[in-house]
């Protein structure tokens, strides 16, 4: 029998609104109801606000590309995430974001790819080494978590992770990204500034220390800027960039925002994508065999193999398609709008799902079932323009989303170039939702060397 990526089972069409916070913490996918893999719109109301999960592709166009500014990010997302991230660009919204975006995004423009391409290799390769003794069970996510984050920060700040610092704080970060839901309480309740908002034991703590370490390397790199000894990274070029409009440059606390988000955005999200798509190469080989032969192309140790992974980019951008990382994103409408002929007060907060969009019944072929060939078709090209989003979309479309796609594939083919992965007898992960959709009791997979010989 063919088998089928792991998904959440579905919660009851009608519960109470304590039932459903109840389960919303336990983890935001379950806590769904079915019928939002076909529905168009849905409407959920609490005491204290209206909430609407658009999946009607123009809609969506509508909040995210035609009128953004009409839809800020609505501030119930940063409840649970200010802590770690401050006011960093994944929070703010109106001018702040604005300025924040001039200053960062010439840092992933044009040729910096191509630039940064050696760090990530270097991760890469640093990966496999680690992995030389392994053969038998492995906790996959463990391994996606240690190389995802050695790649942010080699490319920002120039060194592995081994670094003393960079090493406390993936391990930091690690025990965060357990405690700390997408959203807290205070996403059903809104809550006067005042009054103290409540997080899950350690979770201030791990964000403050992270927090500090970051400003010990940016604190460092400053130094070094000023000394003319800094390398020619992500962090010195975010931190010597003017802002065009006004001239200045990032403060260190806002820096340490910045930093703060690309470790959630850079590190958080490429280590569940790409275990996810371990552990689909896992359940269906055949493509896990493309892959490995297409990597000979990585003998080629110049950026120009990237365009030569072609597979493996099908399958890594199939893989976050079931999986998109950041699985819901919340908007707010500032005035009175109507969309399908439905009122939508102002003060609405609607809820653009990728989880939902990508496997949406009505729109994807085969919309539950894993198959990289479907960005050949027309339905997957259709798709692929109206209702692909794994890195948002419109002006808040990730920074980093070219950066991401040359990552993974290139990641995804340096290990199963070396490395074959076979799924765990009754170990079928089960996808939950923390800060990025990741598995229940982790993804175990069976790890063997391509060069393994049986005694």
């Amino acid at each position: 029998m063919t088998p089928r990526p792991p998904k959440p089972p579905a919660r009851p069409d009608k519960v109470s609104l304590w039932r459903y916070v109840q389960l919303f913490r336990k983890d935001i996918l379950s806590a769904q109801p079915a019928r939002l893999y076909r529905a168009w719109m849905a409407e959920f109301r609490t005491p204290f606000f209206r909430s609407f999960l658009l999946n009607q592709p123009d809609l969506v166009r509508t909040v995210l590309k035609d009128r953004p500014d009409d839809f800020p990010k609505s501030n119930r997302i940063s409840e649970g995430l200010r802590p770690l991230l401050g006011n960093s660009v994944f929070l703010t919204n109106g001018e702040v974001w604005k300025r924040q975006r001039r200053i960062i995004d010439p840092a992933f423009e044009g040729g910096r790819l191509k630039e940064t391409f050696p760090a990530m290799r270097a991760a890469a390769e640093a990966a496999v080494e680690r992995l030389k003794g392994q053969a038998g069970e492995v906790e996959i996510e463990a391994v996606t978590s240690h190389v995802a984050a050695d790649v942010i920060f080699r490319t920002l700040f120039s060194i592995p992770i081994e670094h003393a610092v960079a090493a406390e704080v993936f391990a930091r970060f690690r025990d965060y990204q357990r405690s700390q839901p997408i959203l807290n309480l205070a996403a059903f309740v809104p809550v006067p500034a005042w009054m103290p908002r409540f997080f899950r034991r350690g979770t201030r703590q791990n964000a403050a220390r992270i927090r500090d370490l970051i400003t010990r390397l940016t604190d460092e790199r400053a130094a070094a800027i000023g000394a003319g000894t800094a390398p020619q990274d992500l962090a010195t070029k975010i931190m010597t960039t003017k802002d065009p409009e006004t001239g200045e440059t990032f403060t260190t606390e806002e820096m340490v925002d910045q930093v703060a988000i690309f470790f959630l955005a850079g590190h958080e999200t490429s280590a569940s994508a790409l275990a996810w798509t371990l552990y689909l190469m896992a359940i269906y080989p055949e493509w896990q065999e493309k892959i490995a032969e297409e990597a000979a192309a990585l003998e080629d140790d110049s950026f120009a193999v990237v365009s030569r992974l072609k597979i493996s980019r099908d399958v890594f951008r199939e893989a976050l398609r079931l999986y998109p990382p950041v699985p819901m994103m919340v908007r707010e409408a500032t005035c009175p709008e109507q969309f399908r002929d439905r009122d939508v007060p102002k003060g609405s907060q609607l809820v653009l799902s990728p989880w939902h969009l990508h496997r949406h019944e009505r729109l994807w072929d085969n919309p539950d079932g894993f198959d990289p060939a479907r960005w050949g078709t027309e339905n997957g090209k259709a798709c692929q323009r109206e209702a692909y989003m794994p890195f948002s979309a419109g002006a808040r479309v990730c920074t980093g989303a070219g950066f991401a796609m040359v990552e993974g594939p290139l990641i995804l083919s340096m290990l199963l170039r070396h490395y074959r992965v076979a799924p765990v007898e009754g170990r079928e992960p089960v996808p939950v939702a923390h800060l990025t959709v990741r598995a229940k009791d982790g993804i175990w997979l069976r790890l063997e060397p391509r060069n393994y010989t049986a005694d």
